[in-house]
């Protein structure tokens, strides 16, 4: 391994079973619940605050450049938009006259569409990929993914990249200039077990999180992946979800565990590709 398990430490618990987070410009994290909490957490991780509640089962979380939250709600079957003050309102809840049934993630590009995967049944190959702009949803991609999962966007928004968790894989789809998707192609494989969550740095490296395995493996930029953490005994590391780049210097892989009550942080020293909020739009 390229990163000791034992350097991995505990940023923030007492959260009810983090699976999304999200970081914004300042450094501030937020994080979902399992029974619908949205935490805020300050930078140096000492003060949590909940400011919300969806009802639901907070999955992905990402922010707008006015720090709106965006939640993958998987207990309400929506994408919704949670404000600072907390207000809750859904966005989606189907597209096309097609009832979501698994929202997992989601994430901006800098036209201010919002990507999100759906990822339908376990093992049942029906996942989808949809994007959302100023009230309306369209589908970007059918697939049929193997339950898709985490997104990212490379700096140039060339590609979008999809995990597919059933089949311990990283799929990137072409983003053509008319804003349609190319055809997906596997861009990494063999990420066992059951991959969940995506991070790029700043030098083009895709970090991924596998759920079932409790590993994150670097992935290169010609698609070549490497274990870069494990945690065998499931304390540290446990069924780690999403992961984000955060710390005062945006160079600390921060790391949402399910199976726990934490955010857990590696101490990479890479700087972390800034997302388009933390660009300041």
């Amino acid at each position: 391994m390229l990163y000791p398990i034992s350097e991995v430490r505990s940023f923030v618990g007492h959260l009810d079973h983090p699976e999304g987070l999200a970081v914004a410009s300042d450094g501030t994290i937020y994080a979902g619940g399992e029974a619908g909490q949205v935490y805020r957490v300050s930078p140096d991780g000492r003060r949590v605050e909940q400011i919300a509640s969806t009802g639901g089962f907070c999955l992905g979380v990402t922010l707008d450049c006015e720090e709106n939250l965006y939640i993958c709600d998987a207990g309400l079957r929506a994408l919704i938009r949670v404000s600072q003050q907390g207000e809750v309102i859904p966005l989606v809840q189907a597209v096309a006259g097609r009832p979501l049934t698994n929202p997992n993630f989601c994430v901006f590009d800098s036209k201010g569409w919002l990507y999100f995967s759906d990822s339908g049944g376990w093992k049942e190959a029906n996942g989808a990929i949809y994007r959302w702009h100023e009230g309306e949803a369209q589908l970007f991609s059918a697939g049929p993914f193997h339950f898709a999962n985490g997104l990212a966007l490379d700096e140039a928004e060339r590609y979008l990249y999809v995990v597919e968790s059933n089949l311990n894989r990283v799929l990137r789809i072409e983003i053509l200039p008319d804003g349609k998707a190319g055809m997906p192609e596997v861009f990494a494989e063999g990420l066992g077990r059951v991959p969940d969550g995506l991070a790029f740095d700043a030098r083009g490296n895709l970090y991924v999180t596998t759920y079932a395995s409790n590993c994150i493996y670097r992935v290169d930029q010609t698609g070549n992946a490497e274990l870069l953490c494990q945690d065998v005994e499931n304390l540290r590391l446990c069924q780690p979800t999403n992961c984000a780049f955060g710390g005062p210097n945006f160079d600390q892989l921060l790391v949402s565990n399910l199976g726990r009550d934490h955010i857990s942080a590696l101490d990479l020293r890479v700087r972390g590709q800034r997302l388009w909020h933390q660009r300041g739009g």
